[in-house]
């Protein structure tokens, strides 16, 4: 708190900000200090409202050993000063007897004894105050339940009185009977008494959070799979980072680890590392513990007790020692609360709870699913294959498979050097002394070379290039001559395609690329010429590689001139390889030469040449090819618009890519690609998780740019379908990846995460988490001096959340930011609709009150109309100046200015013209007919014409085949003519 407040008024305001921050120590120590400021005054009612504040803050802040103390102090303000106390503060009094009850009971230091004097003095009190005793035996049952005492007399006395005032909300009490059925064993009796809190037909601060984490497991045990996945979703999101849910975070740990979801539970663990020291209420802690004990016992039973976990501040901790720690301090708070309850309830559910087998195998629980392998911190490997490719134990042989599969192209090549890689860092390596594996510096050649290739892959040419130059100097020092003409070759290609510094257009940054390849290709070509001695397999690389180069020009200049050069080093290519009988090369020609074709738009022949390589392969191999070539003709088959035959290669391509590594085969892309089919062929749900596991493999093989791009563009699919909390999980979770959170990637694909999960929490109706994001990100986003137009179409959307919530102050200046970015990049659809909204929510939340600003918003989209119609600008969805007359309309008759109402409606009416048979814009007209009667019918009291008004548009409509759209009119006009013939 900047400065103390000086007057009571000021201090009203103080505890009123505060009481809009979220619980934690934020809010907590603000209360502090209100409290303090508040015993300055005189009056002693500013200091009740303080202590009722700082008492909430204490009771969701989970400190519970604070919260008595505070209660302790109103209850003897009310016992001296009584009339300081209304009837809404009296409730609050009353109402928080059940807080200290709840309290007490989360502290083993405090005596049984002394919480049955409390559930006394709360009866008493409530007796004396001629106030039910309902609320007085809910507690007593809780009491009984915690302490694990038989609780049906308590239960019947509680659950069979009639509620009152001051009777626990209704989804508590909800809550409460359901524990009750479940701790009977019953989970369908439970689940039907949670229903309407599940449903959402009953919730408070708490629920349905709370109910959602404890019906996850009833859901599992009665095959309700599906909603188990929902609840958790939705209900996590609510508790999450929480120190007042933990115990909910713990089931929610519980939950992932009891459905073969130990990596996300690991994951949420992490993002919930702050409880481990923010909880300091014991009872909160025990469940929390818990389940986080469940979580990592699971865990370290497959196998990965080594790997790291996120627990209590001040040091690392892998699984297995975090684990240990956790389970000494669960077992000793289950004893303290068995020793002062005199039973042993806690440890006997405790032991419960770790001894339950998992529920299931595996279930997808959100769209990014993840092995415990994924999370681990190592070089990132290949997808999982059918087949594992067989790794010589001796080294001599393991060094000549290698080069051998090398020469092949083989994708097992990968496992050998991956092997030798680790041999030969080891600190004990001994290189065998064998002519044929030659001296260690060849064989760190080779490791070089392997190494650049894979950086290549992942587009790090710089790294590329210097490598497989290194590569080649130590080749030629061991007398390799052609392996270092070939590693020369390949630095060549890699620096070529190094994105050029200085370029200051796209143009320019295509002709240099361009200009990069020719001299390459010119250089290889001399290489070439300059080497002898090369073996067929070498010369046939050098040659792939020459041609490889013309077609990454093509493909960069996309000139007619350079198709012919690419297809002469193809056939160079094919004919040296036929000769020598050299297949990988053969099949990579034929590719080549359809990729060509393709790319100078060709589609046809493209598919022809594709088709004769399929023949090729399944005739004389390599097999491994195959998944490439399946892919290419699906990429084909897009281009020719055969969405239908697309998918089948891309399907038969993924079949047979799963035995091989996925880099080898790029299943990556094919995963890609078949979303892309998939949403052609109207197959949204197919696409998203085709995308998922695009995005997740370029995670896997170190692509991150391009899997968080992936992702980016599933996480917007999923919006689109619907999948609100599929979409926010998906983000939430990406966004917690070391480098996004260590500010390492791109701020401008950071900040489409960001969006995205904001309009996905804004469909959520989290109206605060989604305002806030928004709110962020129009702040950074007014620093893109490049991209104002992003900026203008941020500040927009921001600008519409503050306006429904009823900020429209902050709202104006957010789209006054946006009127300024729209100046100097024009988004005259999106400004239109955002203040065209502006004006509605303000109109309709003000009414009268706020018919003058909305009218200024109105005014500024009728400029922004005007520019549209300027700049020959077509709007892509309704018409800017039909849309903002329908606006006016509304706007005008939400303040109550109903003549001026009509005209704008009758305004609306005539640009948008007559209604047509194939006219897609009935429906708007339909609705602006009806507004129109009943703004005339209904509060301007003119009936008959409006009724005129509604026959003739029914009529009309009827007559055109649009009787949906005849609906609302026809209920109109049947309302009005109810009230023209009801007697006055």
């Amino acid at each position: 708190m900047p400065t103390a407040p000086q007057n009571t008024d000021e201090l009203y305001q103080a505890l009123q900000e505060n009481d809009q921050r979220p619980y934690g120590r934020t809010r907590t120590v603000t209360a502090e200090e209100l409290v303090d400021a508040a015993e300055q005054f005189a009056e002693p009612l500013p200091l009740v409202h303080a202590l009722l504040e700082l008492q909430e803050a204490y009771t969701y802040g989970s400190e519970p050993r604070k919260s008595p103390v505070v209660f302790a102090r109103l209850l003897t303000l009310f016992d001296e000063q009584p009339d300081l106390f209304d009837d809404r503060l009296r409730h609050q009094l009353f109402w928080r007897f059940k807080w200290v009850a709840h309290a007490l009971r989360q502290l083993p230091e405090v005596p049984l004894a002394s919480l049955r004097q409390w559930l006394t003095e709360m009866r008493d009190r409530y007796e004396k105050a001629g106030l039910g005793l309902q609320p007085y035996y809910g507690q007593a049952y809780q009491l009984a339940a915690h302490v694990g005492e038989d609780t049906s007399l308590a239960y019947e006395l509680w659950a069979g009185r009639t509620r009152t005032r001051l009777s626990d909300c209704e989804a508590c009490e909800i809550c409460q009977r359901a524990l009750h059925h479940l701790g009977a064993g019953d989970d369908e009796r439970a689940l039907r008494a949670w229903e309407p809190v599940l449903a959402g037909k009953e919730s408070c601060k708490e629920e349905p959070a709370r109910s959602a984490s404890y019906a996850l497991l009833p859901l599992l045990r009665t095959g309700r799979a599906d909603r188990a996945r929902e609840l958790h979703l939705a209900g996590y999101r609510s508790c999450r980072r929480n120190p007042s849910m933990s115990e909910e975070v713990g089931r929610h740990l519980e939950f992932c680890a009891l459905t073969g979801n130990e990596a996300r539970g690991l994951e949420l663990l992490a993002e919930n590392r702050n409880l481990f020291d923010e909880v300091d209420s014991p009872l909160d802690q025990l469940g929390f513990l818990t389940g986080v004990e469940v979580l990592l016992q699971r865990v370290e039973l497959l196998g990965h007790g080594e790997q790291p976990a996120a627990g209590y501040p001040g040091r690392t901790w892998t699984v297995a020692g975090l684990r240990a720690e956790v389970r000494g301090r669960a077992d000793d708070l289950a004893a303290r609360f068995d020793a002062r309850n005199g039973t042993t309830a806690h440890t006997d559910r405790r032991r419960a709870r770790l001894d339950r087998a998992p529920l299931l195998d595996a279930l997808e629980l959100t769209l990014r699913p993840r092995s415990l392998d994924d999370t681990a911190p190592a070089v990132p490997v290949a997808a999982p294959a059918a087949r594992t490719a067989a790794v010589p134990d001796s080294l001599p042989e393991l060094i000549a498979r290698a080069r051998k599969l090398d020469e092949q192209g083989h994708p097992d090549a990968q496992a050998c050097w991956a092997r030798l890689r680790t041999l030969v860092a080891a600190g004990d390596y001994t290189h065998p002394e064998d002519p044929a594996v030659g001296p260690p510096a060849r064989l760190r050649a080779d490791l070089l070379a392997d190494e650049a290739n894979r950086a290549g892959n992942k587009d790090e040419f710089a790294a590329a290039a210097e490598l497989h130059e290194e590569a080649a100097a130590l080749y030629d020092a061991v007398g390799q001559p052609g392996d270092a003409a070939l590693a020369r070759a390949c630095a060549l290609l890699a620096t070529a395609e190094i994105p050029a510094d200085d370029a200051t257009d796209q143009a320019d940054d295509t002709g240099a690329k361009a200009a990069a390849l020719t001299a390459a290709h010119t250089a290889m070509v001399r290489l070439h010429e300059e080497t002898s001695g090369l073996a067929p397999y070498q010369e046939a690389r050098l040659l792939r590689l020459r041609a490889t180069a013309l077609a990454l020009r093509l493909q960069t200049s996309r000139s007619d001139e350079h198709v012919a050069p690419v297809l002469a080093e193809v056939e160079l290519l094919h004919d040296f390889a036929t000769r020598h009988d050299i297949v990988g090369q053969i099949s990579g020609a034929l590719q080549l030469r359809a990729s060509t074709y393709a790319i100078s738009g060709h589609l046809p022949a493209a598919v022809a040449q594709t088709d004769a390589l399929l023949e090729q392969l399944k005739a004389h191999g390599p097999a491994w090819h195959l998944p490439r070539a399946l892919g290419l003709r699906g990429r084909l088959q897009l281009g020719l618009r055969d969405a239908k035959a697309a998918h089948a290669d891309l399907s038969e391509g993924l079949r047979l890519a799963a035995e091989w590594p996925a880099d080898a085969v790029d299943t990556t892309r094919l995963h890609g690609d078949l979303a892309e089919a998939c949403m052609h062929l109207g197959r949204p749900d197919e696409a998203l998780r085709h995308l998922t596991r695009s995005a997740e493999l370029d995670l896997r093989h170190g692509s991150r740019t391009d899997a968080y791009c992936t992702y980016s563009n599933a996480a917007r699919l999923s919006l689109d379908l619907g999948r609100v909390e599929d979409c926010i999980a998906l983000l939430d979770s990406l966004l917690a990846e070391p480098d996004i959170a260590a500010g390492e990637v791109d701020d401008r694909l950071v900040a489409q995460l960001r969006l995205t999960r904001a309009r996905a929490l804004h469909e959520g109706e989290d109206l605060k988490a989604a305002t806030a994001e928004f709110v962020a990100l129009a702040a950074e986003s007014a620093g893109w001096d490049d991209d104002p137009g992003s900026h203008a179409m941020i500040a927009a959307e921001t600008a519409v959340l503050l306006g429904e919530a009823g900020e429209f102050g902050r709202a104006r200046e957010a789209a006054d930011q946006a009127l300024a970015a729209h100046a100097r990049a024009p988004r005259y659809e999106q400004l239109s609709n955002c203040l065209r909204e502006l004006a509605r929510l303000q109109a309709q939340q003000q009414g009268p009150d706020g018919l003058t600003e909305a009218l200024a918003f109105l005014a500024d989209a009728g400029r922004i109309a005007d520019e549209a119609r300027t700049a020959e600008y077509e709007a892509h969805g309704r018409s800017l100046d039909t849309a903002l007359a329908y606006e006016h309309g509304r706007v005008n008759a939400y303040a109550g200015e109903y003549e001026d109402a009509l005209t704008a409606l009758d305004k609306a009416l005539a640009l948008l013209g007559e209604p047509g048979t194939d006219n897609d814009r009935a429906g708007e007209w339909a609705e602006c007919t009806r507004l129109a009667a009943a703004v005339e019918g209904l509060y301007l009291e003119r009936p008959a014409p409006a009724l005129t008004r509604l026959d003739a548009a029914i009529s009309q409509l009827t007559a055109l085949g649009h009787t949906e759209e005849t609906e609302p009119l026809t209920s109109l006009a049947g309302r009005l003519r109810d009230e023209e013939v009801r007697p006055g």
